[in-house]
């Protein structure tokens, strides 16, 4: 199947495509968005985090209906392959179809939420379509903790029923998610004059993923394992001295890559030995969840090392630092309720930083996960703070615009499946600005998100497009 951009909302996503959009880095294509707006004469806000939100007003015949609100977030995760050169501040995306599935060369696709966006788009600039007044609100850093979302306030939620087009599955929508928060833990380090041989050691072959929907998988995180080779390294009786350690672009992404440098005195070959036979303990331990571990070593230099305090300490402390799968939902089957990932580790030129983001159902698991990490801290010495903490979306036995949701994909000869998320999502923010309000989900068939490998189905995005338009003039 083709990405015929003269569909409106293929030709939306495309032109998103073209501007650099990660967490953070938002702001140009948030004044697109403006600038959209503008072009159509439409009602907008943009605000100080560059949040957006466009007013539509309702098409005839719809005038007295509830407004309905729609929702996506505007910033992706900016994860590609090492070999890969794209700069995420600088370049667009290069876009191909392979099998009807729409990728990007070597870097994520941005397909979350970037469909979302489109669609809105589509929808906004469609005066065909019957539909009740609309609010849009396109939002920033979702990726980074919903601190776009955060930064609303109950008077920028122009209705008590919305769509969140941050989903995926065409006739799938969530129940709940999960709440959480990215713990920040900082150590200062010291460094003296190396004249040492020096290894690199480059943990690689993962597949990574989202944290919330395949952390329960058993998928290799790549720091952690990165770190338990050299901790048992050290355990055996090598001199090791650390010199960096960086491995993980993302809270939210499970870390693929790591790469640990360090000194050693003694054997290089039976060091390396050592490490080897690790690595065929390891993969065997991953062999059903992630056969594409590998270790690489190879020699390098470096000018300064650790002191040898400082250096074992950051290896204590990735050692014993939580991470994964804690608990699952004794309720919903398959469901995780709990989980902590050791998302980033990086080395700058004095310090050393974590970047973990806790998960949980309930605010009190997501309490006691940051608890153990601000304890453990405290003991080995790290400055330990929370950002972008966020609460859960509860339950909600009647929603009419589920039921609205129901009916349509049975009039397309469809079932609506719903499901419990473990993953964040602006749904609970909003819930917070509005207890009342009626939220489903939704969104087109996406795989692999948060890696190099994130694909769309373009046929899904054309239905679930379809589909979405049929909800909105359902919302009468």
């Amino acid at each position: 199947m083709e990405f015929d951009l003269k569909k409106r909302h293929c030709y939306w996503f495309n032109e998103l495509c073209k501007i650099p959009h990660g967490s953070r880095n938002e702001k140009q294509i948030s004044d697109y968005i403006v600038a959209f707006a503008k072009e159509r004469g439409l009602a907008y806000k943009q605000d100080e985090v560059f949040n957006v939100i466009i007013d539509k007003e309702a098409s005839p015949g719809y005038e007295n209906s509830e407004p309905l609100v729609l929702q996506a977030h505007m910033d992706m995760v900016c994860e590609k392959n090492n070999d890969c050169d794209h700069d995420f501040l600088k370049n667009g995306l290069d876009l191909y179809v392979e099998d009807g599935l729409l990728k990007a060369r070597g870097t994520t696709l941005g397909a979350d939420d970037g469909h979302g966006v489109a669609y809105m788009l589509a929808i906004l600039e469609d005066d065909e379509l019957p539909h009740p007044k609309l609010s849009c609100i396109f939002t920033t850093m979702e990726e980074i903790g919903l601190l776009g979302a955060s930064a609303l306030s109950p008077e920028d939620v122009h209705g008590h029923r919305m769509i969140s087009l941050d989903g995926g599955g065409e006739c799938h929508t969530l129940l709940s998610s999960a709440g959480g928060g990215t713990a920040i833990v900082t150590r200062k380090v010291g460094f003296t004059d190396n004249s040492d041989p020096c290894l690199k050691m480059e943990v690689k072959g993962l597949l990574g993923g989202h944290s919330g929907g395949d952390i329960h998988l058993e998928k290799g995180n790549a720091n952690k394992l990165a770190i338990r080779i050299l901790k048992e390294a050290q355990l055996a009786g090598f001199n090791l001295q650390l010199v960096s350690f960086n491995g993980g672009m993302k809270d939210n992404a499970i870390p693929r890559e790591a790469v640990a440098v360090f000194t050693y005195a003694g054997d290089k070959d039976k060091l390396c030995k050592f490490i080897k036979d690790k690595e065929k303990e390891i993969w065997k331990e991953l062999e059903f969840s992630d056969a594409g571990f590998k270790v690489e070593v190879s020699e390098t230099e470096s000018a300064r090392k650790m002191l040898p305090a400082d250096g074992r300490n950051v290896i204590d402390m990735l050692y014993l630092f939580p991470n994964g799968f804690k608990n699952r939902s004794m309720v919903i089957e398959g469901l995780t309720t709990v989980s902590l990932n050791l998302g980033v580790v990086k080395t700058d030129e004095n310090s050393v930083e974590i970047d973990a983001l806790v998960r949980a159902a309930l605010d009190s698991n997501t309490d006691d996960l940051l608890n153990q990490i601000s304890v453990l801290s405290d003991l080995m010495g790290w400055d330990y703070r929370v950002e972008g903490k966020y609460p859960g979306w509860s339950y909600s036995e009647v929603s009419p615009m589920r039921d609205i949701f129901r009916k349509v994909c049975e009039d397309n000869g469809k079932e609506l499946v719903v499901s419990a998320a473990h993953g964040g999502c602006e749904c609970g923010v909003f819930k917070g600005l509005d207890p009342a309000i009626d939220i489903i989900s939704f969104g087109p068939i996406t795989r692999y998100i948060h890696t190099p490998d994130e694909e769309m189905d373009l046929e899904s995005f054309d239905r679930s497009y379809r589909l979405l338009c049929d909800i909105v003039k359902a919302c009468k």
